[in-house]
C-alpha cells in the first residue's frame, strides 16, 4: 500500500493483543474491526484490540512483553500505567531454527585498506591511548596539534590526506580500580583498540604511577612492538610528554600516509550492531532493516556483533534456538543470569532498562525493547557468545556481553574489532565511534528531517509504505559499502568519535 492507503495501526503478528499507532491517533479511530480508540494515543504507542484481564500477559511480535496490572478493554491505550513486567518460562530449544547458511555465490566487493598482517581497515587513523585519567589532557593536547581548524580551515594534516586524523582516546579509571576482572577488562579493551586494523600507529600515554601500569599493559595484552609508550613522570612533564607526543606522529604520518585502498571481498567487514534512544518504530523499521542487511554481511563472509546483554534480556530464548549448538547457546543463558545476579546485587532491576526517552517513545518494558532490539541481527546463526572486548574471531552473528549503554557497548565492540557500526535510534542519538564509523539509521521520518544532519538513513519510509524492510535493509549494505571505501558518515563530518569512548567501567573505585 501507499502512504495515502496505509491502515491507521501496525499490526506485528496475528495473536498479538495490541496494535501500534502508525500516527497520532485521536479518540474514535478504528484499529481494529469493531475497536476505536478510547482516547489519545501517541504515534508509536500500543493500543489493545482485544479484553486482558489483570494479570494476562500481553504479546507484541508474538512474544511477550509484560503483564497487565489492571483490566485492560478493547482501545485502551497500553504503557507504563497498566503494563508491567512479569516472570514467565523461556524455552531455550537449543539450536532447533540453526540452518546452514545460505552464502552468495559471488560475494560483494569494497576499498579497502589491507594491512601488513592481512587485516582490512575502513579507516587510516593515528591513535592516542591513556592508561589512566591522569594523563588524558595530555593526550588531548597531542591530538590538538592536529586537529583541522573548522573556521580557518587550516589543516595540519593536509600534506597526508591518506591519514584520516590523530585521535586521543581518554577515559575516567586505571586508578583507584580493583585488580582483577575490573584491570583485566580494562587492558583488554586498550589492547583491542591498540591492535584494531583501523590505527596505522598507536601511542600509549601514561602518567606514572597508576594501577593500570603500561608495562602491566604491554605485557599482559602482547603489545610489544604495536603501542609505543610514554610516562609523563618519566619524560619530565607535561610540556615534555606532550612534545614528544607530536615528534612521535610527525615521525610516523608519512609512513601511515602510504596506505592505498584496494578491491577487498565484503567478508572483510566486522559490524557493531547498535540502537539507542529507541521508540516503539524502532523494533518495525530500522531493527529489522538492519536485520535485512545484517544477514546480507553473513551471506557475504562477514561478522556482525549485537551486545547490550540488559537489552537482550528476555528475549535470549530466541537466540539460543538459532545458536550452532547447545555450548554457544548455553553461554548466552550464562551472560543472562550473570545480569540478573549483577543487578539484584546492586539493588536494581532488569527492568529499569528502558529509559525516559524509550517509554515516551513507545517502550514499556525491558521485554519489549529487547525483543526489537534482537531484530538487527537478522536470522542467520548465532556462532559465538564472547565477553567484553574480547576478540571476535568467528564469521557470522556474534554476540558480546555488553552493558546496554551505547558508548560503553560500542566501546566494547570496536576493541573486539568491528571495523563498521551502524546505530539505530527513534529518538535521536548522535553517535560516533572513532576510529570506526559510525552510521545512523532513523526509525521514523519526522526525526530523520528534523536531524538529517545527524542521521546517514531514513527507514521511516517502510511505516509511510513507501519500501519494505528488505528494500531497506539491501539501501543499508549498499551503504555500508561505500562508508568501508571511505564515504564519511554524518557523524565523522561533525568530527564525532574521540569523547565517545568508554570502557565498561566495572568493579569499585578505591
Amino acid at each position: 500500500m501507499d502512504a495515502m492507503t496505509q491502515p491507521p495501526v501496525i499490526r506485528l503478528h496475528p495473536e498479538d493483543g495490541v496494535v501500534i499507532a502508525r500516527q497520532v491517533l485521536p479518540p474514535g479511530t478504528p484499529v481494529a474491526p469493531n475497536v476505536l480508540a478510547a482516547a489519545r494515543i501517541p504515534a508509536g504507542h500500543k493500543v489493545a484490540v482485544r479484553f486482558h484481564a489483570q494479570g494476562e500477559p500481553v504479546t507484541r511480535y508474538g512474544q511477550i512483553i509484560g503483564f497487565t496490572t489492571e483490566p485492560v478493554t478493547p482501545g485502551q491505550w497500553v504503557h507504563t500505567h497498566n503494563l508491567a513486567m512479569g516472570d514467565f518460562a523461556r524455552d531455550y530449544a537449543w539450536g532447533v531454527d540453526a540452518r546452514p547458511t545460505d552464502y552468495v555465490a559471488e560475494p560483494a566487493t569494497f576499498q579497502g585498506i589491507r594491512r601488513a598482517d592481512g587485516r582490512v581497515a575502513t579507516r587510516n587513523y593515528i591513535g592516542i591511548l591513556t592508561s589512566v585519567n591522569c594523563s588524558a589532557h595530555v593526550a588531548d593536547l597531542i591530538a590538538q596539534a592536529f586537529r583541522r581548524n573548522p573556521l580557518t580551515g587550516e589543516d595540519p594534516l593536509a600534506e597526508w590526506p591518506n591519514v584520516d586524523g590523530v585521535v586521543a582516546l581518554t577515559h575516567k579509571t586505571g586508578c583507584g580500580m580493583t585488580q582483577g576482572e575490573p584491570l583485566n577488562l580494562l587492558r583488554r579493551t586498550l589492547g583491542g583498540f591498540a591492535r584494531h586494523a583501523n590505527f596505522s600507529h598507536v601511542i600509549g600515554i601514561g602518567l606514572g604511577c597508576e594501577v593500570n601500569q603500561i608495562g602491566g599493559l604491554l605485557e599482559e595484552q602482547r603489545l610489544a612492538g604495536r603501542l609505543r609508550s610514554m610516562d609523563i613522570q618519566e619524560m619530565g612533564g607535561s610540556r615534555k610528554t606532550v612534545q614528544a607526543g607530536i615528534d612521535f606522529v610527525r615521525e610516523v604520518v608519512a609512513e601511515a600516509n602510504r596506505v592505498q585502498r584496494e578491491t577487498v571481498p565484503a567478508s572483510e567487514l566486522c559490524v557493531a550492531l547498535q540502537c539507542g534512544g529507541s521508540d516503539g518504530y524502532s523494533g518495525i523499521t530500522a531493527n529489522p532493516a538492519l536485520g535485512a542487511a545484517s544477514d546480507l554481511v553473513v551471506r557475504h563472509g562477514g561478522t556482525v556483533i549485537l551486545s547490550e546483554s540488559p537489552e537482550t534480556y528476555g528475549a535470549e530464548h530466541l537466540f539460543t534456538r538459532r545458536a550452532v549448538s547447545q555450548e554457544v547457546g548455553q553461554k548466552l543463558v550464562d551472560v543472562m543470569h550473570w545480569w540478573e545476579d549483577y543487578t539484584s546485587k546492586l539493588g536494581a532491576e532488569m527492568d529499569a532498562n528502558p529509559s525516559p526517552g524509550n517509554k515516551l517513545g513507545g517502550l514499556t518494558t525491558i521485554l519489549e525493547k529487547s525483543l526489537g532490539a534482537m531484530a538487527k541481527a537478522g536470522s542467520t546463526n548465532l556462532v559465538d557468545v564472547v565477553r567484553y572486548a574480547e576478540a571476535v574471531t568467528q564469521r557470522g552473528f556474534v554476540f558480546m556481553d555488553t552493558p546496554g549503554y551505547d558508548p560503553v557497548a560500542a566501546t566494547g565492540q570496536v576493541a573486539g574489532g568491528a571495523n563498521l557500526l551502524c546505530f539505530t535510534t527513534g529518538r535521536g542519538s548522535v553517535f560516533g565511534c572513532k576510529p570506526t564509523p559510525s552510521i545512523k539509521l532513523a526509525t521514523n521520518t519526522p526525526m530523520y528531517e528534523r536531524m538529517e544532519d545527524d542521521m546517514d538513513i531514513n527507514c521511516g519510509t517502510i511505516v509511510t509504505g513507501e519500501e519494505t524492510v528488505q528494500q531497506v535493509g539491501e539501501r543499508i549494505f549498499q551503504h555500508m559499502l561505500r562508508t568501508a571505501s571511505g564515504e564519511r558518515t554524518k557523524s565523522e563530518a561533525f568530527d564525532f568519535g574521540g569523547a565517545e569512548f568508554a570502557p565498561w567501567p566495572m568493579g569499585a573505585t578505591m
